[in-house]
């Protein structure tokens, strides 16, 4: 009975999260449930506080219906994202609404998870303050690179060195009195862009690649994140690919597509186009900075710099002719292309368009839309960290501990009415 009682709670609750100002008649109809199962899970997150009532619907000649809302004030959830340079820290309510968010970079991830995470959880301490300190319900971390979601552990990660196998869950976990999960933040990107974009949310099968110091791919199957075996779906970086030939990786072997098509990739092409004197933009960046960034070189071909033009247009069709595969494989409605590489806009959008359909079979994805992220990729992290937390709160599997979290203020409530 108690998994058929959180099944029904579980599938009521995710039906309101998703349709706001349903009513209960409709409720019924999408759960599938008897009327007086429905009637009685309603009243039960209610009760708890996680639903609420809004108003009634417009009247239609007889007794108007009740309309039923997610309670996004029942409490809030912490999102992390931690990106290789820099490191953003969110509160958001049920309703995934962002309530205040901080940023800060980084010097050097390398530097390591103790020393990392250690500012990490200064910050989120500081935002909890912000929010009162109650209420906290579950904290969602996003990490550059694969993540084995079963343990919350980064795996594989080059652009993170220092971090292979390093328990983050369990520190978090350890930290804080509420349930954490860890996951790759191409993952949480993905979830953020669906969250965000109208044409995303529509898109049934979707992919979205994200391209910035490192690379990867997320797939969304059926409207959900698929994360394949351990979480590991996507964990495209380092496939060998043609165009890449025998360039050198960070990873120790050549032909890996993150050495071509990544944010650090483009650092280094551009650093060459600087040094020789073929971008006199770049050139003049690195003598007054010392260096040359990915964003750099954006900033070049923005100003018309021919050698940044052609270097981010070769990069973009490099990764099209990359992702046309992919796209074969998989026949998403939606192809989204995000990360560091999205800045550039229509240099590389347009090439990136172009390499895809020009290697697609003629029955492959006939109505395949290709797009830049709609996301400033700044919060998109923490947007879809807490999109990972609240799934996972409001999953069958974990709502028991929820509701009894929920229920503590309420028994302590009542205990101080007997007293």
């Amino acid at each position: 009975m108690a998994i058929e009682r959180y099944t029904g709670l579980a599938s009521v609750l995710e039906t309101i999260r998703w349709q706001d100002g349903i009513t209960q008649a409709s409720l019924t109809d999408h759960v599938g449930l008897g009327r007086s199962v429905v009637a009685e899970r309603v009243a039960e997150l209610e009760q708890i506080g996680l639903i609420h009532s809004p108003g009634r619907a417009p009247s239609t000649g007889g007794r108007t219906a009740k309309l039923l809302s997610l309670n996004a004030q029942a409490g809030y959830v912490i999102g992390v994202d931690i990106a290789s340079n820099e490191m953003v820290v969110s509160a958001s309510d049920l309703a995934g609404s962002l309530l205040g968010t901080r940023h800060r970079e980084l010097c050097e991830i390398s530097e390591g998870p103790e020393r990392i995470l250690g500012q990490v959880n200064g910050i989120v301490d500081d935002v909890i303050r912000e929010q009162g300190g109650n209420n906290l319900l579950g904290i969602g971390v996003g990490l550059s690179g694969p993540v084995n979601f079963d343990t919350g552990t980064p795996v594989g990660v080059p652009v993170m060195p220092g971090w292979e196998d390093y328990p983050v869950r369990e520190e978090f976990a350890a930290r804080w009195p509420v349930p954490a999960w860890v996951d790759n933040r191409v993952n949480l990107l993905a979830l953020a862009e669906i969250e965000s974009n109208p044409r995303a949310a529509k898109a049934k099968h979707l992919l979205y690649f994200g391209a910035g110091a490192g690379v990867g791919a997320a797939l969304i199957a059926d409207g959900r994140l698929y994360r394949g075996s351990h979480g590991l779906a996507g964990s495209i970086g380092h496939v060998a690919v043609p165009e890449a030939g025998v360039v050198a990786c960070r990873c120790g072997r050549t032909g890996c597509l993150e050495a071509v098509t990544s944010g650090w990739a483009i650092e280094r092409d551009g650093l060459m186009l600087a040094e020789t004197g073929r971008s006199p933009y770049l050139a003049q960046v690195l003598k007054e900075t010392g260096r040359v960034r990915a964003y750099d070189v954006t900033l070049a071909a923005e100003h018309q710099d021919a050698a940044a033009k052609e270097l981010l247009h070769r990069t973009a069709a490099l990764l099209g002719s990359s992702l046309a595969t992919l796209v074969s494989f998989f026949a998403p409605h939606m192809l989204v292309v995000g990360g560091g590489i999205a800045r550039a806009k229509d240099i590389v959008l347009k090439p990136i368009q172009q390499a895809v359909l020009e290697r697609l079979p003629s029955t492959g994805a006939p109505d395949l839309l290709v797009e830049l992220s709609a996301l400033d990729e700044q919060v998109g992290g923490v947007v879809g960290a807490a999109q990972l937390v609240l799934g996972e709160l409001f999953s069958k599997d974990n709502l028991p501990g929820l509701l009894e979290r929920l229920m503590q203020p309420l028994s302590q409530t009542k205990e101080g009415v007997s007293a």
